[in-house]
């Protein structure tokens, strides 16, 4: 016999942990190329439109089908979890609005125009536009941790008739466990974006093309970034302890692997959660201590005549999205059993459905968002390698080299 509280949760790790490798990436990549196009603005230097256009493709690729997953997970958290939105839909239902709206209207409306209005808006206000984009994406992260962190540490609210009733949405946005997990967030994404830039840069200077100034540029960029976006996730990281001791201690105490006589034990999370809080710490130092060694190496352009540290760098590129998939587990498992910590058990939250169509619309979610994320870096593979001549943003009719894309 299925359990339907494990398929419902298998089910929204799945498609969660899918979901959130892009946006940890869409995240950082978005500022990036809204510096460098800020760059092309003030020197109207060619290298920083080239780097614009070749990294704000690969941005648009991975925004357009990350959008994909984030609906479909919204899907199944109102089909799966009805308890949840029953007992704190009044809680909830504004920043995840928030979320909605931010995030599928006015981040899309800006992007949309940012990629039609290249050569036809004025250079200032075009460059506005992909700050607005990078500004409504973090603005619609804001409101994705407002709400988790309600689930983390509930505040603002009180029962009434067995359902939470928001009484203070200032309390939301001052909870103890909202900050510094969102610049713990913001870190991580710039961190794993930085590899990423580095990563491709690496292998394109590998290879020796006509774009070395390009990659040159786009490396010192991603190993600038890296180590500040690594040792910053370590700092927000430590900070976030000092909530977590203080609201949610049997999860520290599952972190930390001293969970044996914490406490109820049926209350407690599982203590393999010990295992990717350590990967994630040591994937974190790892990475960052090794991107500020390579930032060394760009003093005198050093980096640049050495094959190994290249290699080295695409190497690393996946470990960030290692990283913060751990961190994510860590984050929602070390809630566990609690779906809002100490208001609702999970087993209270799942919606009373046949376990046989949960599995069938787990494999059938699973299936599309793998796809997706397969489709998702099988199209930023194949553009990145193409280089910056595969770039059409911003380019003059006739410039771009158009081949088509072999499946």
């Amino acid at each position: 016999m299925m359990d339907l509280l494990l398929l419902s949760r298998l089910q929204f790790a799945a498609t969660a942990s899918i979901h959130f490798l892009f946006v940890a990436l869409s995240l950082g990549l978005v500022v990036f190329v809204a510096a460098m196009q800020t760059m092309h603005v003030i020197t109207d230097k060619d290298v920083y439109l080239r780097m614009t256009r070749f990294w704000g493709t690969l941005y648009v690729i991975n925004y357009a089908v990350g959008i994909i997953t984030g609906l479909v997970m919204e899907f199944q958290i109102g089909l799966n979890w009805s308890g949840l939105v029953k007992v704190t839909g009044d809680v909830l239902g504004v920043p995840l609005a928030l979320e909605t709206l931010i995030g599928f209207v006015v981040e899309a409306t800006f992007l949309g125009m940012w990629i039609f209005g290249w050569n036809r808006l004025p250079a200032l206000v075009h460059l506005s536009l992909i700050w607005l984009v990078a500004a409504a994406g973090y603005v619609t992260a804001f409101w994705i941790m407002v709400a988790n962190s309600f689930l983390q540490h509930p505040v603002g609210y009180e029962m009434r008739e067995g359902q939470a009733r928001l009484t203070d949405a200032g309390a939301l946005l001052t909870n103890p466990a909202l900050t510094d997990a969102f610049l713990h967030l913001i870190s991580a994404a710039l961190l794993t974006c930085a590899l990423f830039v580095a990563g491709i840069s690496s292998w394109h200077l590998l290879r020796r093309g006509a774009d070395a100034g390009v990659f040159r540029r786009s490396l010192r960029w991603g190993l600038l970034v890296a180590p500040l976006g690594g040792f910053s996730a370590i700092h927000w990281g430590f900070v976030q302890e000092n909530v977590v001791e203080r609201y949610q201690p049997m999860k520290l105490a599952a972190m930390s692997g001293t969970l044996g006589g914490s406490g109820d034990a049926s209350l407690a999370p599982p203590s393999w959660i010990i295992v990717p809080f350590e990967i994630m710490k040591d994937v974190a130092y790892v990475v960052s201590w090794g991107t500020f060694l390579f930032l060394l190496l760009t003093i005198g352009g050093r980096i640049f005549r050495m094959r190994f540290p290249l290699y080295l760098l695409i190497g690393m590129l996946p470990l960030p999205f290692l990283a913060v998939s751990m961190g994510w587990l860590v984050r929602e498992v070390g809630r566990q059993p609690w779906v809002v910590w100490g208001v609702l058990r999970t087993d209270q939250a799942v919606s009373d459905l046949e376990p046989t169509a949960v599995a069938l619309s787990s494999a059938g979610f699973v299936t599309v968002l793998a796809s997706l994320a397969v489709m998702d870096y099988w199209l930023i593979a194949k553009f990145a390698r193409r280089g910056v001549s595969a770039a059409t943003f911003g380019a003059a009719a006739g410039e771009t080299e158009v081949r088509p894309l072999r499946f």
